[in-house]
């Protein structure tokens, strides 16, 4: 199992890449996206850490998804005052 989890990296990277390409959209739709693609691959790096015993990986990727959740937010406060 643990070599399954070792490719992880790999589309936790793309999700990371995909997910900063749709932030960066000036459509709400697509950063709204973009956001729940990084939540996804919060996920995906804190799996790779955990069988990598990568703490501070799995740190910075609870962190990097709160402030996700708090973009979710913002995008749809940001929807409702148009």
């Amino acid at each position: 199992m643990a070599e399954w989890l070792e490719w992880l990296q790999w589309p936790a990277m793309g999700a990371s890449l995909l997910a900063a390409w749709l932030v960066a959209s000036t459509r709400a739709p697509r950063r709204k996206a973009g956001f729940w693609v990084f939540l996804a691959s919060n996920a995906l790096w804190i799996a790779w850490g955990w069988q990598d015993s990568a703490w501070a990986l799995i740190a910075l990727n609870g962190c990097l998804a709160a402030t996700n959740i708090r973009g979710i937010m913002k995008n749809d406060e940001a929807g409702q005052r148009c």
